[in-house]
């Protein structure tokens, strides 16, 4: 569906929304897809050969693409991780393994070309070591806050995985309504959404007060985002459309009141340590002069 251009010249045209804050530029990008790319040949070598080669060539096309996705989902996910304060390593090593992968498909079709097992071996050390280099390994320790208790990290982490997942389901329904406006308005309120998990994951023990948020409210602004986009689908409605962003609105402006609540409480309990601290210092330097 075409899409009207909204620049800051165009008719109707509104100030950025401010969608774009804190992005950064994904690493999954041109060097990703050349990797389901470059495999592509191997096809033609293997139905231009006998059933021998045509088996190897196969299974060495099966294993580079196989490759080129872990490579891809390994990237994701380390994108995920860099993006919190709190997280742990992933479960599954994905880029390593792409790396494996890339040796053992190279090393099937040298052993297809060649028949012998010297260039098979150069082209797996190769292919997996450059692999490596260029994307190199997936985190291998968990990250966190230190005099922290484990459990409630993982407690942070899980609510903070549970409340992205909402965000998702958000922005796959919106897209269907088709209209870059209201895409960027829930993206918008995903931004404010995501200040308020950074602000949990920075002091754990703010996950009481906020956990209303990240299950309830977010779960309701999941379920009505579904239904706004069943009825701006199949019609325009515009009175629906309204209503929508007003919700949308209201949701904003809770989930930054509550952002801001949290670090003021953040901010006083850090006071209040200060003060502790210098009474016990004023406390000792009497002593020591007393002494």
């Amino acid at each position: 569906m075409a899409q009207r251009y909204g620049g800051k010249f165009s008719p109707d045209a509104q100030e950025p929304t401010g969608s774009f804050q804190g992005a950064k530029r994904s690493k999954v990008g041109i060097r990703v897809n050349l990797l389901f790319l470059l495999p592509l040949p191997l096809i033609w070598h293997a139905f231009g050969s006998g059933p021998t080669q045509m088996v190897l060539n196969l299974v060495a096309l099966g294993a580079l693409l196989l490759a080129a996705w872990m490579t891809r989902e390994g990237l994701l996910a380390e994108e995920a991780y860099e993006a919190r304060t709190v997280a742990r390593r992933p479960a599954f090593p994905r880029k390593m393994t792409g790396s494996l992968l890339t040796g053992l498909g190279l090393a099937i079709a040298g052993w297809a070309a060649s028949g012998g097992i010297a260039a098979p071996a150069v082209y797996a050390v190769a292919g997996a070591l450059l692999h490596g280099l260029a994307f190199g390994l997936d985190p291998m320790k968990n990250k966190g806050l230190e005099g922290v208790d484990l459990h409630q990290t993982d407690r942070v982490a899980r609510a903070v995985d549970q409340a992205e997942n909402h965000l998702t389901a958000m922005s796959d329904a919106i897209k269907r309504c088709g209209d870059r406006a209201l895409e960027g308005r829930v993206v918008q309120f995903q931004t404010t959404a995501r200040r308020l998990f950074r602000t949990v994951e920075n002091d754990p023990r703010d996950l009481s007060a906020a956990r209303k948020y990240l299950s309830v409210y977010l779960l309701g602004a999941r379920d009505a985002t579904v239904k706004f986009a069943d009825i701006y689908e199949r019609r325009r409605d515009g009175q629906a459309k309204a209503d929508y962003e007003a919700l949308l609105n209201d949701l904003e402006q809770n989930f930054a009141a509550r952002t801001e609540k949290l670090l003021l409480d953040d901010k006083s309990d850090l006071t209040i340590e200060i003060e502790v601290l210098r009474e016990r210092l004023q406390r000792e330097s009497v002593r020591h002069d007393a002494g």
